[in-house]
């Protein structure tokens, strides 16, 4: 038995005890805002945005302005667990750890080194990540290291390297404001990427930057756009084709770029010109009318200063590397990659993504932008004095799972991440992990749909406040993710729990790690060995920073090859690609087909995505009242005419079904999808509704280059669904999911909240909410007859405990007028009688949607500013009420408002 194992923060400095504000780093997607944590000393923190981080100037969307209300220890893994006989119990860190050896060792010596796998996340830090690389790959012997990264941006890192030789984004977020174009292309920034979204508003009022957005659906950001092309799923790269061809006939061609630094030009234009011979060819294939593609090529061709951001509608499908290549195509040719204002961009989704693939994180690199070729091999291994060093690719996200399913991975360890939520094909996944030999979760959370699938081993990671190191961001500039809060309970870093794992496997010299500073001192030197400038990424002028240096190292983009370098850096304006002739390399993109499957039995075509204030399975986000107030029920987007077709309304439910799966979601209708089309996002999970898996319907055929899934066009079918019933719970203590044919879980402020639709009436409900009601002084209005049952509990000081309210569907009640009474202190008899009415004393109705999150800014108000003010704008909004004034995601919504109010006379 090894010895008990030491608190791996036990010998560092206190945090601070007075509430100085800490610099650390947003936790959501790759935009990479600084933030500014100021502790409060009792486990929380006030958080705003840092005015000195390059990437957001102090500005935070409404999930990092909410992030103070995530912070807390009510659903924290907070001790290692073991199962036994069983169950799960707790356990020691030795004891965890030693299982975690013990099943590795075995089933490696049975079943060969690639027997076991671990699946990673893109909100692990850069030491986690280089931590489980080094594992794996180098002392492990196996490449089946993968990251749900490979979910999102893995098609961009394939078109990087098939076109430049190497993952490099070749351009800065400086470009967004200093273009005179820029095309946002599967890509609705305003809600995915607001602050960004924010530096090309500033851009359009400065200097007129002209907006093209490029999307099969109808997003906040094409509302915002002057020139929106609504694209049929999966035929970007006919439209960027057509471009490309369009370019060579209208003179727009650099053509000594092109001489100069590329290869394969003519091929491409070839390829391109048979699969868009002509703007009618396009337009058919597309669905784009003919004439907004002309005008699209027409300004493209005629503006230098053009920036092209892509993201997941391009990365997440079946031909998203050759979409990427398409992309990068128009821009060589034009010689517009590089200089200030120009260039392709994608926008990663996730915190660290690009860290991640910095020190290998995909099953198909090694550290340091390496990949496996056997000199790279060899030299990994030198620098790592690795003994069992993986030769060849490992198998990717999809593949690892199938892998599990069939039992050619026996033993897996899943660090940061949800799998049974957020891979294709969920249902079969699920399955697969509950059949595991060994599995082991590390994560912060006790209770998620992976850890329903019987872990043999928990370990209690640190969650965001508490991890100490770097990540990097979309434009290739490394933060400080700064501790401002002590680890509670036994959580660790994940970077550590590895390492202790290498030294219990017998590689004690190798991860004799004491702190994130030292991995990355070493992560960086391993980027300078052998390099020469023959590789891009490059910061072994950062390799020897003390840890005072680390501690106190500003945002700065790589390369960094000597100490002192540092400013934004673009590549490739000279050429100098990393091919082997340092040529980058046009590609021929094959010729796509519809989406599969699409017929009379499932005859529509699912697109799934984000929402504005909601975070991948929301086990973050889901704690905040302010962001679950925006759109707090899973739901399904279709287009009016579908939904007429189908008798289905707005506020019905609707049961979406593919050949992989189900679930059951809330319609609402509107012009976002193209008929035949629908969209449905991909936070919720069993945890937080029932039955409302989106990722359960997705098929994910795989990308062959980048082995990334397709989530952008499942052929699906929907049907109403019948509830007789429609209602509300409201629960100051947490509850058991209710009885019900369907229910969506809901932060609210002081409690918790439940949407519910059923079939039984009244007096099923008062039976079922008996044993929640019975501690409690309880007021009730029962109507059978009219099919209405409300009934309020209080606590001994008159506090509102639990408020159940069910009624009719056709006139279901609403929760808004009641549902901050939770938060409130006791009730009077007058307030008591307006909870059982449906309403606050006073009150007349409720306050509408939320709008602006960021403020808390719901409807009602916005709407009664705008008939008292009939000239007013955003502005005198903002004004006024503060919505949109801080990452400006609300502002669309603030248009519609404005734009569906009455007239003037």
């Amino acid at each position: 038995m090894n010895a008990p194992v030491p608190h791996p923060l036990a010998d560092a400095a206190a945090l601070p005890a007075t509430p100085a504000p800490v610099k650390t780093t947003c936790p959501y997607c790759g935009v990479g805002c600084g933030v500014l944590a100021r502790p409060d000393g009792t486990g929380g923190a006030g958080i705003a945005g840092d005015p000195a981080h390059p990437a957001n100037r102090g500005r935070l969307c409404s999930k990092g302005s909410a992030l103070g209300e995530t912070l807390g220890l009510s659903t924290r893994l907070l001790e290692p667990m073991l199962r036994l006989d069983g169950e799960l119990v707790p356990a020691s860190w030795d004891a965890a750890l030693g299982a975690i050896a013990d099943a590795f060792r075995r089933t490696i010596e049975a079943h060969g080194p690639d027997s076991v796998a671990l699946y990673l996340s893109g909100q692990l830090l850069t030491e986690d990540y280089y931590a489980a690389n080094k594992l794996a790959k180098g002392f492990l012997g196996t490449a089946n290291v993968d990251t749900n990264s490979r979910l999102c941006m893995a098609s961009s890192v394939a078109g990087h390297k098939r076109a430049f030789g190497s993952d490099t984004v070749p351009g800065v977020y400086a470009d967004l404001d200093e273009a005179d174009l820029v095309v946002l292309v599967g890509s609705n920034a305003a809600w995915c990427h607001p602050i960004l979204f924010r530096h090309l508003e500033a851009a359009r009022e400065r200097r007129g930057t002209k907006l093209v957005v490029i999307d099969p659906r109808r997003t906040a950001s094409a509302e915002e756009a002057d020139l929106f092309l609504p694209v049929a799923p999966g035929m970007d790269s006919v439209l960027f084709a057509g471009l490309l061809a369009h370019l060579a006939e209208a003179g727009a061609l650099d053509e000594g770029y092109v001489a100069a630094h590329t290869s394969g030009f003519e091929a491409a234009l070839a390829g391109a010109r048979a699969l868009a011979p002509d703007v009618a060819t396009v337009a058919a294939r597309t669905g784009v009318p003919a004439a907004d593609i002309a005008r699209f090529y027409a300004l493209f061709a005629a503006t230098e200063r053009s920036v092209t951001c892509y993201s997941q509608g391009v990365n997440q499908s079946a031909q998203g590397t050759d979409k990427v290549g398409a992309i990068i195509n128009c821009h060589l040719a034009t010689g517009r990659i590089g200089r200030p204002g120009m260039g392709p961009f994608s926008l990663t989704g996730q915190p660290n993504a690009m860290g991640g693939r910095e020190v290998g994180g995909l099953a198909n690199q090694l550290a340091a932008h390496m990949g496996f070729s056997p000199e790279e091999v060899d030299r990994v291994r030198r620098f790592w004095g690795a003994p069992n060093m993986a030769t060849r690719e490992g198998l990717k996200a999809v593949d690892m799972m199938a892998a599990v399913g069939e039992g050619r991975i026996k033993a897996l360890w899943v660090l940061g991440t949800n799998p049974a939520v957020s891979l294709p094909r969920a249902d079969e996944v699920r399955e697969a992990l509950s059949r595991l030999d060994f599995l082991a979760v590390s994560d912060n959370v006790r209770a998620n749909d992976t850890l329903a699938c019987r872990p043999h081993v928990l370990l209690p990671a640190l969650a965001w406040g508490e991890k100490d190191g770097t990540v990097t961001n979309s434009e290739r500039r490394i933060s400080r993710q700064r501790a401002f809060l002590d680890p509670p309970g036994e959580a660790r870093p994940d970077w550590w729990a590895l390492a202790q794992l290498g030294r219990r496997l017998g590689h004690a010299d190798a991860f004799h790690w004491r702190s994130a500073a030292e991995i990355f001192r070493e992560h960086a030197a391993l980027s300078a060995f052998e390099n020469d400038g023959t590789r891009d990424f490059d910061i072994g002028g950062l390799a020897g920073l003390d840890d005072a240096a680390f501690d106190a190292m500003a945002p700065q983009q790589w390369p960094v090859r000597m100490p002192g370098d540092g400013g934004e850096t673009r590549f490739f304006a000279e050429g100098g690609f990393f091919t082997p002739d340092r040529r980058a390399r046009f590609i021929v993109p094959a010729d796509p087909a519809p989406a599969a499957g699409v017929d009379d039995a499932f005859p529509l075509v699912l697109n799934t995505g984000r929402i504005r204030d909601q975070w991948h399975t929301m086990t973050r986000t889901g704690l905040s009242p302010r962001l679950g107030g925006h759109l707090p029920a899973p739901f399904v987007e279709m287009h009016p005419a579908d939904a007429r077709a189908l008798g289905i309304a707005a506020g019905d439910l609707v049961r979406l079904a593919s050949p992989q799966g189900a679930a059951v979601l809330e319609a609402r209708i509107g012009d976002g999808p193209r008929p035949g089309e629908v969209f449905a996002p991909i936070h919720w999970s069993d945890a937080n509704a029932a039955g409302a898996r989106v990722n359960a319907l997705v098929a994910g055929a795989t990308d062959p280059f980048s082995g990334q899934p397709e989530s952008k066009a499942t052929p699906v079918r929907a049907e109403k669904v019948a509830a007789r019933f429609r209602g509300f719970l409201l629960a100051r203590e947490s509850q058991s999911p209710p009885a019900a044919l369907w229910w969506a879980r809901v932060a609210v402020e002081g409690g918790e909240g439940w949407l519910i639709a059923d079939d039984a009436g009244p007096l099923a409900w008062r039976a079922r909410m008996a044993s929640l009601f019975a501690p409690f002084e309880r007021s009730e209005f029962l109507d059978v007859e009219g099919g209405t049952y409300r009934a309020a509990a209080y606590d001994g000081e008159g506090r509102l405990a639990a408020l159940l309210s069910i009624g009719p569907a056709a006139s279901a009640p609403d929760w808004a007028a009641v549902k901050d009474l939770l938060n409130a202190g006791g009730l009077g008899a007058a307030e008591r009688r307006a909870v059982l009415a449906g309403r606050m004393a006073g009150a007349a109705s409720g306050c509408g949607a939320l709008v602006c999150s960021c403020f808390g800014v719901p409807a009602d108000p916005i709407r009664a500013l705008i008939e008292a003010e009939p000239g007013a704008d955003v502005a005198r909004i903002g004004a006024v009420l503060k919505a949109g004034t801080n990452c400006g995601s609300c502002v669309p919504e603030l248009k519609r408002l404005l734009a569906a109010a009455p007239l003037p006379a």
